[in-house]
């Protein structure tokens, strides 16, 4: 039979740790979020539906966004054992230069929609992790106003080509101008996808004060506080804009573009070239023949051709074909490190993210985009030791099984 006795308080004590009392909501809601989906329900609670859907969706049925997601939950990794992984270095190079984690930010439009910190705090985040920026013709911040923000990020500026060329060469030089390190050309959207969360919603650019906004408005109040307190939400490219998002697409961007035209981007930007939007081998080899020094492997997050091809399942196919001629990078589906150290097993070289830290910008503005960047880094770190590796360099296809 076994003895019993009251415990002492003295034997308590250690026991009764209460969890340390945090008064800033903001800051509890990111310290309890360990995942990127945990992100992602904090801002689907903080953030208009009309919002969270722009950046939550994908085009049609969103079967392309859903195809990529699922092949990163059912790959197989292939851990070695044995292996010295006391220090776990992520660095990785990036068009010549090292980013401290393998992976960038992509560039998203709207961004000041998600949240008013808007790419500000995505450039300071940006700048303080040692990882490059992307920042969209779509964007919501000037070109010379991120600059300032972080003045020592790594700055690039994605490129839509416009039916008015003109506007895209004033775009490119005013890049330059503001010591943007390279240039991401988009070629995915000759058109605007259909993205239909977007059409049901009755979203539009910007948010139209509708009875259902209003209700909205009602749920969601420090939202709409930021957004009408803060500066007017504009274009950083272009005037002004009123109307759907598909609209304004169709209404700007060029259709004629051609792999011929390339020659017109190298004529206005001497700095390095990287084309976003591949979706075939030959296509990775088109334009690394045209000069391209990076290409990424994206169907635009699911957001322009429903059942386009899955990234991921393209990557070693697209590695083989273009060798080390140019560097190929990956988005598209990735929620978390786990997912990124895949990527590049399979032969990324890097790799983009866009929603996963829109999810940390709804959720808390800057502190949120770097809850973002600590969630993917320590799990990063975690499944490379858990392979075997110490360095990016060592990840190959004998640590990764595709379905």
């Amino acid at each position: 039979m076994t003895d019993r006795q009251i415990p002492s308080w003295s034997e308590l004590k250690p026991l009764l740790r209460p969890k340390p009392l945090v008064l800033n909501g903001t800051e509890r809601r990111l310290a309890d979020a360990l995942t990127i989906a945990d992100l992602r329900t904090v801002a689907r609670k903080r953030t208009p539906r009309s919002v969270f859907d722009y950046t939550d969706g994908a085009a049609e049925a969103e079967i392309s966004l859903r195809r990529a997601r699922h092949l990163f939950r059912e790959l197989e990794f292939q851990p070695s054992i044995l292996h010295d992984v006391s220090h776990v270095d992520p660095t990785t190079d990036m068009i010549g230069t090292a980013s401290a984690l393998p992976f960038a930010f992509a560039p998203t439009g709207f961004t000041r929609m998600m949240n008013h910190e808007g790419e500000r705090a995505v450039v300071r985040v940006a700048q303080r992790r040692g990882i490059p920026y992307a920042l969209s013709t779509m964007g919501t911040t000037s070109i010379e106003d991120v600059a300032a923000a972080g003045p020592e990020a790594r700055k690039w500026f994605q490129l839509y080509v416009w039916k008015d060329r003109s506007a895209g060469e004033d775009l490119m030089a005013r890049a330059k101008a503001a010591g943007y390190e390279a240039l991401m050309l988009t070629v995915d959207v000759p058109v605007a996808g259909a993205r239909l969360r977007d059409a049901r919603n009755g979203f539009s650019i910007p948010p139209a004060l509708t009875v259902k906004t209003v209700v909205d408005a009602a749920t969601h109040p420090a939202w709409w506080l930021n957004l009408l307190t803060t500066e007017p939400l504009t274009f950083a490219s272009l005037s002004s804009w009123s109307g759907t998002v598909a609209d304004l697409l169709d209404k700007l961007f060029d259709p004629t573009m051609t792999i011929a035209d390339l020659e017109w981007i190298r004529a206005s930007w001497d700095g390095p070239l990287i084309i976003k939007g591949i979706q075939t081998v030959e296509d990775a080899r088109r334009v690394t023949d045209a000069g391209a020094d990076a290409v990424v492997l994206s169907n635009h997050g699911g957001r322009q051709l429903d059942r386009a091809p899955v990234p991921l399942r393209l990557l070693p196919d697209v590695a083989e074909a273009v060798g080390d001629r140019t560097q190929v990078w990956v988005d598209t589906g990735i929620m978390s490190g786990a997912d990124i150290v895949a990527a590049l097993a399979l032969g990324a070289d890097a790799t983009l993210v866009g929603r996963a830290y829109l999810y940390g910008l709804m959720a808390g503005g800057e502190r949120g985009v770097d809850r973002t960047v600590q969630i993917l880094e320590r799990e990063i770190r975690r499944t490379m030791a858990l392979l075997g590796v110490s360095t990016v360099k060592e990840l190959g296809p004998q640590h990764v099984r595709l379905p």
